[in-house]
C-alpha cells in the first residue's frame, strides 16, 4: 500500500529536514523533500539487499529517510 503521493511528500520533507538539521546542511525544503523520498528509496533498498524489511508505516519510514538522506548528504559532501 505505501504512503502515498502525498505522504510521501509529508515524511521524505521531514525526513530531509531532519538530515539537515543533524548534517548541518543548508537545503531548501524543495531539497529536503528530494533527500528525504531518494534518501528511503535508497537505504530501503540497501536493507533489502541484507535481508532487512522496513514497515511502510510513517514513522518507520521517516528514520529511514532520515537516515537515507544523511547518507546522501554525507556522501555528497565526499564528492565536492
Amino acid at each position: 500500500m505505501g504512503l502515498g503521493f502525498f505522504g510521501s511528500i509529508i515524511v521524505g520533507g521531514l525526513a530531509g529536514w531532519i538530515a539537515s538539521k543533524i548534517m548541518k546542511a543548508r537545503t531548501g525544503i524543495f531539497l529536503n523533500i528530494l533527500l528525504g523520498i531518494f534518501g528511503a528509496l535508497v537505504l530501503n533498498a540497501l536493507l533489502r539487499m541484507l535481508g532487512i524489511y522496513t514497515e511502510e508505516a510513517w514513522l518507520t519510514q521517516l528514520i529511514v529517510g532520515a537516515a537515507g538522506a544523511s547518507l546522501l548528504i554525507w556522501i555528497g559532501r565526499r564528492f565536492r
